[in-house]
């Protein structure tokens, strides 16, 4: 395990935010993707600066964040990016939805493939769009270490029929799925051939373990930079959500141009904390993200052992990116929602797998990115019920 621990149970119940709020205190929460760890001291100081110097105005110009992601980008994928075409918004979901208002009108169609983000259908919902869902399957044969499966007949029967963007979680959450460099050329190229702006969200991507190479869309070829724009921000690989702010990327002087209408207060409504908190991870954050994917890489494994030992009859398999597993109900037939018995049998709350989609209801989503001892409590109160 790496130096980078968690809180304990008692700080974390003090914590004022989704996740130490939405439930009582004899639950524990394990749903909300945010992680339990102290935040890297780079960024803290960063914003202790701010702070004790009452540095909180409005964000206005920010030339270092397109240097600091590039640096960043470079380092960590090999991926030469444009510092003056990296524009900001408030969060990913702020990104996407602004992005869909420029290239789309309602009632044109988008691609998701689930099970996704639960968020992918708000966004959709909230511009208006028809949302065509080309499921992954789950298979014998694998791709990357992952059972899911694009079903390429559907997406390109849905390409064929019209579609105006495609929206895709890269990495995948909740699957922990790396998408490889032959399956994202293909989409581009099926992007390019049918007009279909391909949007990725790679929110997940810093948190990508050392057995994977995460391929940024924009990384992949000539022809994803023609079609692609990628959503990303450091919310979720440093831990610092609240900050409220995320960045689009484009690499492409055409497709620059087209966001250009995004309206300018997408900028100004993300927050000057979250703006410079998210240049310091970029600039200075590595060391501690390190430290962080160890203590994450013990977890995944740790979830592993837990299942063998405490609830032998529950599906999983580990994830590839971020803190995020996967559980697979189906054996102990717990009804339509089985995060519901879990949440009052059990005392622990996941995310329902039928909010990522219909067909996932046997399913829940769990947090690893907690203390081990946590994780052993969880267990321990999941074997009273999965027997």
């Amino acid at each position: 395990m790496s130096d980078l621990r968690a809180f304990d149970l008692s700080e974390l119940q003090t914590h004022r935010s989704e996740k130490w709020r939405t439930f009582p205190k004899d639950i524990l929460p394990l749903p909300v993707a945010e992680m339990d760890f102290p935040v890297a001291d780079p960024i803290r100081q960063t914003l202790r600066e701010m702070i004790d110097h009452s540095d909180l105005g409005y964000l206005g110009s920010i030339p270092e964040m397109g240097v600091a992601f590039s640096s960043f980008a470079k380092r960590r994928w090999g991926w030469d990016v444009d510092p003056l075409q990296v524009r900001i918004a408030a969060d990913v979901g702020v990104g996407i939805v602004e992005v869909l208002r420029v290239i789309t009108k309602p009632g044109d169609k988008i691609l998701i493939n689930s099970p996704v983000y639960p968020n992918f259908w708000t966004w959709c919902t909230e511009t208006h769009l028809e949302q065509i869902d080309v499921p992954l399957t789950q298979s014998e044969q694998e791709i990357n270490g992952s059972n899911w499966i694009l079903d390429w007949d559907g997406i390109e029967k849905a390409y064929a029929s019209g579609i105006k963007a495609h929206l895709i979680s890269n990495p995948h959450n909740p699957l922990g799925r790396i998408y490889t460099r032959d399956e994202l050329s293909r989409l581009a190229e099926l992007a390019k051939k049918n007009n279909v702006y391909l949007l990725s969200d790679e929110i997940h991507a810093p948190l990508t373990y050392s057995e994977q190479k995460f391929t940024p869309f924009l990384a992949v070829s000539e022809t994803a930079r023609e079609v692609g724009i990628t959503i990303t921000a450091a919310s979720k690989g440093w831990n610092i959500a609240g900050l409220k702010c995320a960045i689009i990327v484009t690499e492409n002087a055409a497709v620059h141009e087209v966001l250009s209408a995004i309206a300018p207060a997408t900028h100004y409504r993300a927050s000057l904390l979250g703006a410079f908190a998210s240049v310091t991870a970029f600039e200075q954050g590595e060391p501690w993200l390190d430290s962080l994917m160890v203590q994450l890489d013990h977890n995944r494994k740790l979830v592993e052992d837990l299942i063998a030992l405490k609830t032998p009859g529950v599906g999983y398999r580990i994830p590839h990116c971020s803190y995020l597993a996967w559980l697979d109900l189906t054996s102990f037939n717990l009804g339509q929602d089985p995060s519901t018995v879990l949440l009052e049998q059990a005392k622990v709350a996941f995310v329902p797998g039928a909010r990522f989609g219909s067909q996932s209801s046997q399913f829940v989503r769990l947090n690893f990115a907690t203390s081990p001892e946590i994780l052993e409590e969880a267990f321990n109160r999941l074997a009273t019920v999965l027997h």
